[in-house]
């Protein structure tokens, strides 16, 4: 691991048919972030330290992503291995049940787990990461969201996606991290170099698009969404305003597709990597949910 990288105990996990590279720090009950694409677990580099004072935060690297294994095959990425390994982290550090926040990918993941394992969760949040049934939603109705979700499409292609994320030496990476923001000193130099590390390890490109073209590959996969059931833990949902793949219309009218409370905090000015870009206001909407 990189020197420049924050300080915190790392380990692996056997969960679900995979071996799982996490970093943890503090003490207490426990808590999961789940990182989204193209990242790894240092998205949350900002939070770990601030949630360590009362929870056991573990950052996993996902399935196929840096560290972790890289099972071959798409199959290998349907909701149902990506939720699995969730329960099966949790399992692990000998908990029945975990804080889940999830960003992205992350959070996709996470409203799953809290939709069909809700005794596992004992609090969701997420960070602009969509509703499913609400991304259903938007795309039957907004060309907005239509046109933003165009990579989506793109990413059920074979070989090409792999060939435009890793060209110029993931050059892409550079422009959705630093071309999104706001505050251009969000990311470092060695911040989009550590990023671009991750993502260069032998089948982690492959693997990161595999979840999206197991998005439509999984059997039964839209009479699942449509049966989706209603969220029955407090949750919070963060947004970053500004979000180019995501609009929005997605933070409104969820009350439907809700049986516990819901807490909605929007920040405007701020792009889709909204933990990194506007760390300290994301924190504190942290601490006002969960300490």
């Amino acid at each position: 691991m990189a020197e420049s990288m924050p300080a915190f105990a790392e380990g692996y996990k056997e969960v679900n048919g995979v071996r799982l590279h996490y970093v943890e720090q503090g003490q207490g009950p426990l808590l999961l972030l789940l990182h989204g694409f193209p990242e790894f677990w240092y998205s949350w580099r900002h939070q770990i330290p601030f949630l360590a004072q009362r929870f056991h935060v573990v950052a996993p690297d996902l399935r196929g992503y840096n560290l972790s294994d890289k099972p071959q095959g798409v199959s290998q990425y349907f909701m149902d291995k990506l939720t699995g390994d969730v329960l099966g982290l949790i399992r692990a550090f000998d908990a029945e049940k975990a804080v889940v926040v999830g960003h992205d990918w992350g959070g996709v993941i996470a409203w799953d787990v809290a939709a069909f394992h809700p005794e596992a969760v004992e609090r969701l949040v997420i960070l602009n990461a969509p509703h499913p049934t609400a991304f259903l939603r938007e795309l039957s109705r907004n060309p907005r969201q239509i046109r933003s979700s165009w990579y989506v499409f793109m990413f059920q292609l074979p070989r090409l996606p792999e060939w435009y994320a890793s060209r110029g030496n993931f050059e892409m990476l550079e422009r959705v991290f630093r071309g999104w923001v706001h505050r251009k000193e969000t990311f470092s130099e060695e911040d989009i170099r550590l990023y671009k590390q991750a993502m260069g390890q032998p089948g982690c490109l492959t693997a990161a698009i595999n979840y999206y073209r197991g998005l439509f590959r999984a059997p039964g996969a839209f009479q699942r969404l449509r049966r989706y059931p209603k969220i029955r833990v407090p949750t919070l949902l963060v947004w970053g305003e500004d979000d180019r793949a995501l609009t929005i219309e997605l933070t409104c009218n969820l009350d439907p597709y809700f049986e516990a409370p819901l807490q909605i905090r929007r920040i405007p000015g701020c792009s889709h990597w909204v933990q990194q870009e506007r760390p300290e206001e994301v924190n504190r909407f942290l601490e006002e949910f969960l300490f």
